[in-house]
């Protein structure tokens, strides 16, 4: 299979580049993965879809502001580090731009030497090793200084960090949002917990791989990045409830699909684990676990619209996405959402 089999055409303008004032009134495409049929409506209405005893997975991972502004020490040029990975204690896989001026022993200042790294590696595709130094609580010095990693074809600034956040953020780790969950407010879910909807939350730390072109012709040829991931007994309980119910296991997002079908066993049972996983999705897998998927619109030749193909079919998926194109729908990160039944 080709990448580019799931090549699409997508005017610039139609790349979503803020987010809406109201989460919930974004456009929801609904997907008959069956018959190919496609519908129109607002993501409100997501709650039409779903019914008493389905399981709604989300996933709970935070965004940290892992983009940092900093000086050479010795010579004043800025540099841009991106976090990636925490490491050892203070020591974290970055993205260092430009490179070059950031060789082992290269000092940087961020937010005048509140905080201050040292490159002490080089990993693998020239990721550096930098070991942070500093007083007080990191986590606390990185929301003063740090900014959202925001997606390379997002060009305007965020006003406000929390909108690259779902509402139920809870575990920090991620270096991209979960952008799925963006449509989500606490109203919505309540609302979908007074239907009768389980909602069991599971955390995948979204790298910044999920924004890494395939850029082989063969789609096998491609290497996934690895995430880790956790799912608990109490989210694990309710997604094996509702399977063995007769109920459906819809995922909400890409990323929280990959948890659970990483980690269910080959009768698509599920127990408490956590690990890392680097699981690539498309057309031909059988899914385990995985009934239905709420997802936003990805990028032509990318893994994860390889991963919708996989449920729903190339053709169908082309074609829809064809529609929301016809239809101004908007893509990407900040965009509309799809609903695959």
């Amino acid at each position: 299979m080709k990448r580019q089999d799931f090549y699409y055409e997508l005017p610039e303008e139609l790349i979503a580049q803020d987010p809406l004032e109201d989460r919930s009134s974004s456009r929801l495409l609904v997907l008959d993965r069956q018959s190919g049929a496609v519908s129109h409506h607002t993501f409100r209405e997501i709650a039409d879809y779903l019914n008493e005893g389905d399981c709604l997975v989300i996933n709970d991972t935070k965004v940290i502001p892992a983009r940092l502004i900093g000086s050479k020490e010795e010579t004043g040029a800025k540099i841009e580090v991106l976090l990636l990975k925490r490491k050892e204690n203070n020591i974290w896989e970055t993205l260092v731009k430009p490179g070059k001026k950031a060789k082992a022993g290269a000092r940087i200042n961020f937010g005048e030497g509140l905080l201050t790294g040292e490159v002490v590696g080089i990993a693998e595709e020239g990721n550096r090793l930098i070991r942070f130094s500093y007083e007080g609580i990191f986590e606390e010095i990185l929301d003063r200084l740090g900014q959202m990693p925001l997606p390379p074809y997002i060009t305007h600034q965020l006003e406000d960090k929390n909108r690259y956040q779902t509402v139920y953020a809870k575990h920090t780790g991620s270096a991209a949002a979960p952008t799925a969950g963006l449509h989500f407010t606490p109203e919505l879910l309540k609302e979908l917990e007074e239907k009768g909807v389980e909602i069991a939350r599971v955390t995948l730390h979204v790298g910044l791989g999920t924004f890494r072109p395939v850029k082989v012709d063969e789609i096998t040829d491609h290497h996934m990045h690895s995430e880790f991931y956790r799912i608990d007994e109490e989210a694990a309980e309710k997604i094996n409830r509702a399977k063995a119910a007769g109920n459906r296991v819809i995922c909400v997002g890409t990323t929280s699909c990959r948890t659970i079908e990483s980690a269910a066993d080959e009768t698509g049972r599920l127990e408490e684990k956590s690990g890392w996983t680097e699981i690539f999705i498309y057309p031909g897998y059988r899914f385990k676990v995985l009934d239905g998927l709420i997802t936003n619109f990805h990028l032509p030749e990318s893994t994860l619209i390889m991963l919708v193909s996989a449920l729903a079919g190339r053709e169908n998926v082309l074609g829809a996405y064809k529609e929301a194109v016809e239809e101004r729908y908007r893509f990407f990160s900040f965009g509309d959402a799809m609903l695959i039944k």
